[in-house]
């Protein structure tokens, strides 16, 4: 804990040199993070890899036995579906996980509040830091399941950190907006839970954008899942290059987020221990 360093500005610098300089801590804070989900049990972190390969084959049999599902002309084989399917869920998750944690972050830290030199903003980067690892974990089942039942990788697929950047980054942003909200409104954590299952529904995870009428798609691009989980969809299952004109409004609209919930934060922060 030598390397802690608190940072009470707001500013975009301030962000960044919070999460420079507390990069150690933050590390150690997500390892711990992912390893206490799976302590006591008999497989331990192997469950990690257990539970997407689990999803999977049950979206498999499910939406390409069951229903015999087909996701459009593009699609030729019976775990399509499921691929195309994992891919939505795997982006739906990293801002779903991190949203749903937020809330209680502070209130469940309470002990680090009265740490004057613990740097509590680091708290949503280490709930990140633990999505993202279960998500990596995911994607590689993703990518086996890939070569098993379509029989290639696109070489495009490399471009997937440079798509899935940007939602990190807004997704901070929220995170550390409803972290600070969380500690006077203790309701905000019933209303992430439905606001996350909203989104999955009024995106394209379980459906293909084409199916639905053409005066309808404006409107579901109005959820920030949509572009992400298209383009992420491009990049690892049709073979295109990313939209990085439309990822670099994305980037744009995500930092001026992540700076309003980090800005917000700071700001709200004074006040934490008087109401722990």
């Amino acid at each position: 804990m030598s390397s802690i360093h608190a940072e009470s500005g707001s500013s975009p610098g301030a962000l960044l040199r919070s999460l420079v300089s507390n990069r150690t801590l933050i590390w150690q804070l997500a390892k711990r993070d992912v390893i206490s989900r799976y302590r006591g049990s008999v497989f331990g972190l192997a469950w990690s890899f257990f539970n997407p390969l689990l999803m999977l084959a049950v979206y498999t049999f499910v939406f390409s036995v069951v229903f015999k599902a087909r996701w459009g002309l593009e699609t030729s084989n019976h775990g399509d579906f499921a691929v195309i399917l994992f891919v939505g869920i795997i982006v739906h998750g990293v801002f779903a996980e991190c949203v749903n944690k937020a809330p209680g972050l502070i209130l469940n830290s309470s002990s680090y509040v009265k740490r004057v030199i613990f740097p509590l903003d680091t708290l949503p980067w280490v709930a990140m830091g633990a999505t993202l690892f279960h998500s990596t974990i995911s994607l590689l089942v993703l990518l086996i399941a890939q070569i098993v039942l379509r029989g290639s990788i696109p070489i495009t697929a490399l471009w997937l950190p440079v798509v899935i950047l940007p939602l990190v980054i807004g997704t901070m942003g929220v995170s550390w907006l409803l972290a600070a909200l969380g500690v006077y409104l203790r309701d905000i954590g019933q209303v992430t839970g439905i606001l996350t299952t909203a989104m999955l529904f009024m995106a394209p995870v379980l459906y293909p954008l084409q199916a639905l009428p053409e005066r309808i798609r404006p409107y579901i691009y109005l959820n920030p899942l949509t572009f992400i989980i298209e383009q992420a969809r491009e990049v690892l299952l049709w073979g295109h290059s990313p939209d990085f004109v439309g990822l670099g409004k994305y980037a744009l609209g995500a930092m001026l987020v992540a700076w309003f919930g980090f800005a917000t934060f700071q700001k709200m922060r004074k006040g934490f221990a008087d109401v722990l």
